[in-house]
């Protein structure tokens, strides 16, 4: 298990040293990538020569790719220590990513009524660019969120209940693709991991319309999403709570309730904002 408060999922596909490089990329901005991406991974700064080793990069690239992150703010170079660390102008990025995600009013008084009801943190997720993204998040100090459920947390679709949510929905080939690209590592010693298994959990959530994880994501906590869809029937989001597994298991029944409720009722939101869209 990783320490508390550290991020367990890859980087990104970009992330690994060795990997082919996809066609179709510039790949000055490619190596730029791998290389923030890496010293965001890390638990702390990083030399140069180690950056280069990892990431199998000539150390005079290496350096030429930390100067201009560097300048361009996303980096910072500690003098003192010979090191490389993140620098603010993520944080910039984090509140721009948080403006962008922003759900309708509409939307967040849902997901508190949900909270409410539930008993549990609950949470507004958007298919966003073939990613269920966490937007909007209502909890308390008595019910409170997964330490990792952050709004724009997108990471391990095969162990949270959201995520399971959006692979059922995807055709096999689709389905296969993120996951080869994503990766099914486990996150707790409880996370679904074999294929099989997770072939047949995501059979349960098509037949069902309701997702659900016990200890997958965190130990001793449990998920349970269900689907926000358009006038299509299109998949575009979810609604889902996260509470102490013992709970989930003894109240299934009201907190399934609440969360389908809920996703209707964002789902009818989505439907009209839709609609207010186009009429604009």
């Amino acid at each position: 298990m990783p320490a508390r408060g550290s991020c367990p999922y890859p980087a990104g596909p970009a992330g690994t040293a060795g990997s082919a490089e996809p066609t179709g990329l510039l790949r000055s901005v490619d190596r730029a990538v791998r290389v923030l991406d890496h010293v965001a991974d890390a638990p702390g700064p990083l030399a140069a020569k180690d950056i280069a080793r990892d990431l199998d990069l000539t150390l005079p690239t290496t350096y030429h790719l930390l100067t201009t992150l560097v300048r361009a703010g996303y980096l910072v170079h500690l003098t003192a220590a010979h090191a490389y660390a993140l620098g603010h102008r993520l944080d910039d990025l984090a509140r721009a990513l948080r403006r962008q995600l922003a759900v309708p009013a509409e939307v967040e008084r849902i997901a508190a009524i949900c909270h409410e009801e539930a008993r549990a943190a609950a949470y507004y997720t958007a298919l966003r660019d073939g990613e269920m993204v966490v937007a909007y998040v209502a909890d308390c100090p008595d019910h409170p969120r997964m330490r990792l459920l952050d709004v724009g947390f997108h990471h391990a679709p095969h162990a949270t209940a959201f995520g399971k949510l959006m692979l059922a929905a995807l055709d096999p080939a689709a389905r296969d693709e993120l996951l080869a690209r994503t990766g099914t590592r486990a996150v707790t010693p409880w996370t679904v991991t074999d294929p099989h298994a997770l072939r047949r959990q995501l059979d349960q959530v098509r037949a069902t319309g309701l997702a659900i994880e016990t200890d997958e994501v965190q130990s001793e906590l449990g998920g349970m999403a269900a689907p926000v869809t358009d006038a299509t029937g299109r998949l575009v989001g979810a609604v889902a709570v996260s509470m102490p597994t013992g709970q989930l298991l003894r109240r299934r029944r009201e907190v399934e309730r609440a969360v389908r409720t809920a996703a209707v009722r964002a789902s009818r939101a989505a439907c009209a904002a839709a609609v207010r869209a186009g009429a604009a």
